[in-house]
């Protein structure tokens, strides 16, 4: 198997992995919603480029941190498909890093809009 083929398999895997977080996940849903909101209104208030960057950086760092949940949670409920106290603080440890970044990643969409919605409407 060459190179490029075995790229194209894992591209394949990864975009496999993203098309079934979608499909299962009603969080990495709202993400997505939300991310492409973010991004007509990067749009609508001509950010900068800085701005875009990091738009992008939080966009990117929250999904993959959803895509991390989900998979310690599959992994979890294989290991242990009954339910264990350890197991379940894992999975919410787990939720907990993908809603603390969720949180700094909206305060950061705040600190980028608000300015430019207050400058727009008054």
């Amino acid at each position: 198997m060459n190179h490029h083929h075995r790229l194209d398999k894992s591209f394949g895997f990864a975009w496999k992995g993203i098309v079934n977080g979608l499909r299962t996940q009603r969080n990495m849903r709202i993400q997505l919603a939300s991310s492409i909101l973010v991004i007509f209104a990067g749009f609508w208030f001509n950010i900068s480029a800085i701005e875009w960057m990091i738009v992008m950086l939080c966009i990117g760092l929250v999904v993959s941190a959803e895509l991390f949940n989900t998979a310690l949670e599959y992994l979890a409920d294989f290991v242990s498909p009954e339910w264990e106290t350890r197991i379940g603080d894992l999975k919410d440890m787990a939720a907990a890093a993908v809603l603390v970044l969720g949180i700094f990643s909206t305060i950061t969409g705040m600190i980028i809009f608000v300015p430019k919605i207050m400058k727009m409407y008054f």
